[in-house]
């Protein structure tokens, strides 16, 4: 099997020149069959005229994902082209994290747009993440996790999870909270499909958990993450309220 390094200046060339050609239908075919980090290295190697419109041959989902792996410069040079509808487009494409290590690499005007064309709870979101400091677990988590009540039935949690689980980053491990957002346990999604649908959630979830805080040092919390090989974190306030998760990407990135 030929791997992406093999392929790399053949796929250089057959861009350029279906670039030149005006091939846009065969340039989209073939950018669809990469994976969106092998798409942002060859953007490094292109001419930065050409990076725009391929950038637009791409559908949404891979285009923001193309769009993470970009370098800062390339980033800034794209979102000072968009227009407010592209911009929209993929910021609504992006997991709050990324969305923030973007701000945090842009000029201020680039960051006024950005945060202009967010959606409300994004902006909120993205202004509270950027108050941690710079080496803290705040200023890597996200917020983007999927919340129950210890209250609620395994049929009212699953009708939860399918109604907003398509907008968070994962899944697998839900967290539980109380009325004032103090968090009292987790909860695996095998857990949950494997009780019954008039179990309570208070009775089947798990009351030890591993968290830790917003103030964290993050590499402190990547480590932890590897010592206990999690997918995910718990990221909680001083006063124990549940403010986001740490998630393994995260930590590799760390």
């Amino acid at each position: 099997m030929v791997g992406f390094e093999e392929m790399r200046d053949e796929l250089l060339e057959r861009i350029e020149d279906l670039l030149k050609r005006k091939q846009y239908t065969a340039l989209r075919d073939l950018l669809a069959d990469l994976e969106p980090a092998d798409i942002a290295s060859l953007f490094e190697d292109l001419d930065e005229d050409s990076i725009p419109l391929l950038f637009r041959l791409l559908p949404k989902e891979p285009a923001a994902e193309v769009f993470v792996e970009l370098d800062p410069d390339a980033q800034e040079m794209l979102i000072r082209g968009f227009s407010n509808t592209e911009l929209k487009e993929v910021l609504d494409e992006l997991y709050l994290d990324d969305a923030v290590d973007i701000v945090e690499e842009m000029p201020a005007n680039v960051v006024k747009r950005i945060l202009k064309h967010s959606d409300p709870d994004m902006r909120k979101s993205i202004n509270e993440i950027l108050k941690y400091p710079e080496d803290s677990t705040g200023s890597i988590m996200t917020t983007e996790f999927v919340d129950l009540k210890e209250t609620m039935t395994v049929e009212d949690a699953l009708k939860r999870i399918r109604r907003t689980g398509p907008d968070k980053e994962t899944i697998n491990v839900c967290y539980v909270i109380d009325d004032w957002r103090h968090l009292i346990g987790v909860l695996s999604i095998r857990t949950l499909l494997l009780a019954e649908e008039d179990d309570i959630i208070g009775d089947i979830m798990e009351r030890n958990y591993i968290c830790v805080q917003t103030l964290d040092d993050q590499e402190e919390t990547a480590r932890a993450l590897g010592k206990y090989d999690f997918l995910a974190l718990p990221v909680v306030d001083t006063e124990n309220r549940l403010v986001g998760i740490v998630t393994v990407d995260d930590a590799i990135d760390v």
